[in-house]
């Protein structure tokens, strides 16, 4: 029996490199030997793209200390010296997940997994998704944009306390929140150091809650999950993340009234539509004490290692993770096959 060849691009050029390795793990472990066979490719942190077996991948080997077999994009579509069917990008971050790697595979006309060069562009710049997200009435904190030679004033703005974030990054890398004003220009010249445009946004006081979202023309929402942060910085921060082990506790479901949890559910797929999404997302809230969710931001490709969120959160709501990549890849070739259909009808 044929099966399936999925090309699994991982690794990438962001500060979530590391993760992304993690996540290609989880994905190769569940894809269904019956019916896929992966085809792992590794993005170096140069650019380069390398061929690696999945068996590699699976023992947990460093792929930049590996001897891999270089690839050109316009060899991507053949990886391995045959067809590739569907692409997996596995990638977080710049680079990945910000419409780049959308943009290539559109070219070469090979379906791919989550959202288009689009959804994936507006998802990743917290700046653009919020003005978005706000014009369609979704409720999101009060912030300013900054570009470098703006001042401190433009983000006090806002009030104290705020955050202050780079605009085009994930897992909080440059994160910091500032309580009062003197501390807020350190906070500004360390997020620049990251990207050329920073957020400024209030403090919400709330829990922090997400939701997954997975489909294309009719998403749905899985059950909601809490993030419950006991770490010395205050917030789910890099290190509350990655760096402590008890930084943070994840409940699933979250201990929440039925009513907040199924307004965050239904909002997850209001911002999903909003931000032209297809296939996954996680989308991150704030629930007000009042039972009112506020938006964070939405991730286009969430991490998927054993503990994220997106895998557990599924998990909770019925699905497996092993049927959970198998949809995403179906819903990956329904949408190319219905694009390709309307773009040959006009």
């Amino acid at each position: 029996m044929t099966t399936t060849r999925i090309a699994l691009l991982y690794g990438g050029r962001s500060a979530e490199h590391d993760i992304s390795i993690l996540s290609a793990r989880t994905v190769v472990a569940a894809l269904d030997p019956a019916r896929f066979t992966p085809v792992p490719v590794y993005l170096a942190r140069d650019g380069r793209m390398l061929l690696q077996s999945a068996e590699r991948l699976l023992s947990a080997a460093d792929p930049s200390t590996t001897a891999l077999v270089p690839l050109s994009a316009a060899e991507l579509a053949r990886a391995g010296g045959e067809p590739v069917d569907v692409v997996f990008p596995v990638l977080h971050g710049p680079y990945g997940e910000d419409g780049t790697v959308q943009g290539l595979l559109e070219l070469a006309g090979i379906p791919y997994v989550g959202a288009g060069v689009l959804g994936s562009a507006v998802g990743m710049d917290k700046d653009v998704m919020k003005r978005l997200l706000r014009d369609a009435g979704l409720a999101v904190a009060d912030f300013r944009a900054l570009r470098r030679g703006d001042g401190p004033a433009v983000a006090a703005e806002v009030g104290f306390p705020l955050f202050v974030k780079p605009a085009n990054l994930g897992s909080s890398v440059g994160v910091r929140r500032v309580a009062r004003a003197e501390e807020l220009e350190d906070a500004l010249q360390y997020a620049f150091e990251f990207d050329d445009k920073v957020l400024a946004e209030a403090e919400v006081r709330g829990l922090e809650v997400e939701c997954a979202v997975l489909g294309n023309e009719r998403p749905r929402a899985s059950v909601v999950g809490a993030i419950r942060v006991t770490h010395a910085d205050g917030f789910y921060s890099y290190d509350a993340k990655y760096l402590d082990e008890h930084g943070a506790a994840l409940e699933i479901p979250a201990r929440i009234s039925a009513t907040a949890a199924a307004r965050v559910r239904a909002m997850a797929v209001e911002v999903y539509r909003t931000l032209e999404c297809a296939g996954l997302a996680r989308v991150d809230f704030f629930l007000r004490d009042d039972g009112h969710p506020v938006v964070n931001e939405i991730n286009t490709l969430p991490g998927f290692t054993a503990h994220s969120m997106v895998p557990l959160l599924w998990q909770a709501t019925g699905m497996s993770t092993r049927e959970l990549v198998t949809e995403l890849l179906d819903l990956a070739v329904e949408r190319h096959r219905r694009r390709r259909l309307l773009r040959h009808t006009r």
